[in-house]
């Protein structure tokens, strides 16, 4: 009967979706958000997609496609590798200028910059969910992260600090310090276009340093919005707008500048396969790296849980963002005597979300941002029926990028959940002991994020200590995803052991320097050595 009224369920999503899909979008949709997209300055065509102080473009032309019904919002033209060798050199200049300001006055320049993201929240968050295809609540939140990194930069102006070490040698002292190296390049995802730029561009500022962006070439549209308004408050400040320069491109431009000796820094957001290859580029070179790769993270509900603080919390980590965060829950390990109650109460939750419009109020699950991923949505579900598993909820597309949330049955050892599929599915597991429940969540390649649902302070500590979660964010009582911006961001082992955001994340994007001062008028040696 169950199987019958979620067919039922299916087949009328599936018709509501192909007649959204069909009808709704007779308009263009530049069309229909024409006044978003002009306060931007944002045309159907004819976008340049290169900014080095000024517009322009020498690339081929790419195109913005809404993933709702994959119709051209836009046309760009984009950047080539000419373009990024001059975009480099124009960022080197105006960072020379940069490095002197005080601090302070940085901060200042930031808070400028915060506040020009403030007045142009919802439209830069309409924009996210038209080009991305998130639902307009959360694309507004990723300008909201944009704008409190901004604060927290700001806050550092005033608190960056190096260290007064004591010395060995008498009328000697020794002291921390940390300097801009220089240019950061920021290589950037489309699961959140606008946030890691965010993070990585608000820090490297404060710091010092200059910044060049290389956006996801499946979202031109949003980087140049925010390109066009931190332009805006850089001028507005009588400084060179080069210190943040963009060049949209696809993949010759981001090999470029993973191999450019002046990109001092790289951040590099995307697969983990791809950066493998991006940290051995950068690290032939002796740069530095900031790698933000993979995930496959897990949710243990531990059997004295709040089960209704779980359900809650699964839901939104699974299913936000339509599974295509890289801290979406994937894996969900379950205490055997509470799994049958847990996952009815899913079930139940899994047939509630709506499905649609990210622009649609009530929508909590917009499309999957290509075709290509409704594909691996499919193969990944054939994967998991062809090694023992089955479906229990959901397991269809629903036409164009729209497929269905889904919960699966599978065992611990099943290669299936190993592999990251950026998209919604979750896959289900029990377990027997916390010893188990923990050697299950640490038995995979990517080491992102975690989360344990328990109320044993026992068990608390065991998670977050040496034979706990072998992850970079250990959770307790809170979704995988949802990273707060005053902790450092990043995971362990194939996720790539970078850090961004909070913390002294900071300091990736600075030179240290030990230095010792001799005011004695005398010349001691370390470890009382006497030459001569």
């Amino acid at each position: 009967m169950y199987a019958l009224r979620q067919g039922r369920f299916l087949a009328t999503q599936a018709s509501q979706v192909s007649r959204f899909y069909s009808a709704r979008y007779m308009s263009t949709i530049y069309d229909k958000h024409k006044d978003t997209f002009e306060r931007f300055g944002i045309t159907k065509s004819g976008n340049k997609g290169v900014f080095d102080g000024e517009w322009k473009g020498s690339g081929p032309v790419i195109k913005s496609i809404n993933p709702v019904n994959n119709e051209v919002i836009a046309e760009v033209i984009s950047g080539n590798v000419n373009d990024l060798n001059t975009a480099l050199d124009k960022v080197a200049e105006a960072q020379k200028l940069w490095r002197d300001l005080p601090v302070p006055k940085r901060g200042e320049v930031l808070l400028a910059m915060r506040q020009t993201l403030v007045e142009n929240l919802e439209p830069l968050g309409k924009v996210v969910a038209l080009e991305m295809g998130k639902i307009l609540p959360e694309g507004i939140g990723e300008i909201q992260e944009y704008i409190d990194i901004l604060e927290y930069a700001l806050g550092l102006s005033r608190m960056m600090k190096g260290s007064m070490i004591p010395s060995e040698r008498p009328g000697h002292v020794m002291l921390e310090t940390w300097n801009p190296l220089g240019t950061v390049g920021v290589i950037s995802a489309f699961n959140f276009p606008v946030a890691v730029y965010g993070w990585n561009s608000a820090i490297a500022l404060v710091t010092g340093n200059g910044v060049l962006w290389k956006p996801s070439p499946t979202t031109p549209l949003v980087s140049i919005a925010v390109t066009r308004l931190i332009e805006k408050t850089l001028r507005d400040h009588n400084l060179p707008s080069a210190l943040c320069s963009l060049v949209t491109g696809g993949t010759e431009v981001g090999s470029s500048l993973a191999a450019d000796s002046r990109a001092h820094v790289l951040s590099f957001t995307g697969s983990t396969k791809v950066g493998r290859e991006v940290g051995q580029v950068v690290q032939g070179r002796f740069g530095k790296s900031i790698l933000e790769l993979g995930g496959n993270n897990a949710i243990i509900v531990m059997e004295d849980c709040d089960l209704d603080l779980a359900a809650r919390a699964i839901l939104f980590a699974a299913v936000g963002t339509a599974g295509q965060r890289c801290t979406t829950t994937r894996r969900l390990i379950v205490h055997e005597n509470i799994y049958d109650n847990l996952i009815e109460r899913l079930i139940k939750a899994y047939g509630q979300v709506k499905v649609g419009d990210p622009l649609e109020e009530g929508v909590l699950c917009g499309p999957l941002h290509t075709k290509a991923a409704v594909s691996v949505y499919e193969e990944t579900l054939k994967k998991v029926q062809e090694q023992g598993g089955k479906v229990l909820f959901g397991g269809e597309a629903l036409g164009g990028n729209f497929v269905k949330p889904t919960l699966t049955r599978v065992d611990k050892n099943m290669e299936v959940i190993k592999e990251e599929a950026f998209v919604p599915i979750l896959h289900t597991m029990t377990f027997k002991t916390l010893d188990e429940a923990i050697a299950i969540n640490n038995n995979v390649a990517q080491g992102l994020s975690s989360s344990i649902f328990t109320q044993n302070p026992e068990t608390i500590f065991k998670w977050i200590g040496p034979a706990g979660s072998d992850c970079g964010i250990i959770n307790v009582n809170i979704p995988t995803n949802g990273a707060e911006i005053g902790g450092a961001f990043g995971g362990e082992k194939a996720t790539g052991g970078g850090r961004e955001s909070g913390s002294d994340s900071w300091k990736q994007y600075c030179r240290r320097g030990t230095c010792t001062i001799n005011y004695s008028g005398a010349l001691p040696l370390a470890q009382g050595i006497n030459f001569g």
